[in-house]
C-alpha cells in the first residue's frame, strides 16, 4: 500500500520481459472515479543488482512524471526511490504490504 494510503500496488516480472519486474496500480481510493488511476504502470525496472532492482524508470502519477528509479527490501518495507540524475539526488517513498486488497471501491479490469 502507498505511503498515503491512497493506493496498491503490485510487482510482478514484466509480461514482455520476464527478467525485469513491472509495477501497476491494482486499486485506488478514488475507483470508478474520473480520477482513478486503477491500471496505471508505475515502474519498469531491468535489472537487478545489489540488493535492488534498477536500470529503468518509475511512474508518479501525482505529478505525470517519469523518474529513474530503483527499488529496495528492507525491513519488509518495499522503498522506491524516484530521482532525476544520479539516485543521491532521489525521493524515496516507503511502502507497506498488504494480506488484502480493500473491499471497496473496486479497480474495474
Amino acid at each position: 500500500m502507498g505511503a498515503e494510503k491512497d493506493a496498491v500496488l503490485e510487482f510482478k516480472p514484466c509480461a514482455d520481459a520476464p527478467t525485469a519486474l513491472c509495477g501497476h496500480i491494482v486499486w485506488d481510493k478514488d475507483a470508478g472515479q474520473a480520477t482513478d488511476t486503477c491500471g496505471v504502470p508505475i515502474a519498469r525496472l531491468e535489472r537487478y543488482e545489489n540488493e535492488a532492482w534498477r536500470d529503468g524508470w518509475v511512474y508518479d502519477p501525482r505529478d505525470g512524471k517519469k523518474y529513474k528509479g530503483a527499488l529496495r527490501v528492507k525491513a519488509g518495507e518495499l522503498q522506491i526511490r524516484a530521482f532525476l540524475g544520479t539516485e543521491i539526488l532521489g525521493q524515496t517513498e516507503r511502502l507497506q504490504r498488504v494480506a488484502a486488497l480493500p473491499v471497496s471501491p473496486v479497480c474495474k479490469p
